[in-house]
């Protein structure tokens, strides 16, 4: 039986478009208006939701999300607390969500706890943006065991050989990076994003998921003729912190979230 990742983008193809997914921080403003927003993006009709668990220590996120972390960190927000919050959205959605965090937080709470701690409340997919595949096959098999989609990234620098072991490990989507550096700099680009993902589709039927750098509506128009998914990150976070945490930031997100969805190209 197919989990809720591929569910939502075999949904997604049938509705002849490609998925959105879209990342927020954990606890920014806080854990309550994270449940609020994630409704928000629901409602916008975003396809995938990544939770992405504060760090202090962030390797490939850029200004935007690293103030969000800081602020989620001096709220309190923790590994734990996200779980809380899954289950929360778990009794009221069937949206997919991604746990998007480095390994450290993971390894803190105890690879078995954050394993068990992620299946019981609901979570479909573990984004750990430090693992690195192969040197830690033990994470990526214990994901696996608890019915998580091991997700993995593929960036511009790997290489031919390191590509093809991660499209064997990846579950749920692969997650490609077309651009060096990090998150919410530099501008993506469909002719980068095209010639990568015809290499990675020769080596996986996973879909195929294009982040970092992707901010406006012609730009996810533009990487949704060539993906199987749009991610979107760093525009949304920034809503999120020009809202200030104001009575209408749950409507602000949606409204930004719903302008972006709407881009995405038919086929």
């Amino acid at each position: 039986m197919a989990g809720r990742i591929a569910a939502r983008f075999a949904a997604a193809r049938q509705r002849g478009r490609p998925a959105f997914v879209a990342y927020i921080t954990v606890g920014d403003p806080s854990l309550a208006a994270t449940a609020e927003i994630v409704g928000a993006l629901e409602r916008a009709g975003v396809d995938v939701v990544e939770l992405g668990v504060p760090f202090s220590d962030p390797v490939i996120d850029g200004p935007v999300i690293q103030a969000a972390s800081a602020r989620a960190l001096a709220a309190g927000t923790t590994l734990s607390k996200t779980f809380e919050l899954a289950r929360a959205i778990r009794r009221r959605s069937e949206l997919p969500l991604v746990l998007y965090s480095y390994l450290n937080p993971i390894l803190r709470l105890g690879l078995a706890e954050a394993v068990r701690g992620a299946a019981a409340a609901g979570i479909d997919g573990m984004l750990t943006v430090d693992l690195p595949v192969g040197a830690a096959s033990e994470v990526t098999r214990a994901y696996r065991d608890a019915g998580l989609d091991p997700i993995c990234l593929v960036t511009p620098t790997t290489s031919a050989a390191r590509r093809a072991r991660i499209a064997e490990a990846a579950g749920g989507f692969l997650y490609l990076v077309t651009l060096r550096g990090v998150t919410g700099v530099k501008d993506a680009s469909a002719e980068a994003a095209a010639p990568m993902i015809a290499e990675l589709r020769r080596l996986t039927d996973l879909p195929i998921a294009v982040g970092v750098g992707i901010k406006r509506p012609d730009q996810v128009a533009a990487i949704g003729r060539v993906a199987d998914a749009v991610v979107v990150g760093s525009a949304l976070v920034q809503v999120i912190a020009d809202a200030d945490n104001s009575p209408d930031l749950a409507a602000r997100v949606e409204r930004a979230a719903a302008e972006l969805v709407g881009a995405l190209p038919k086929r």
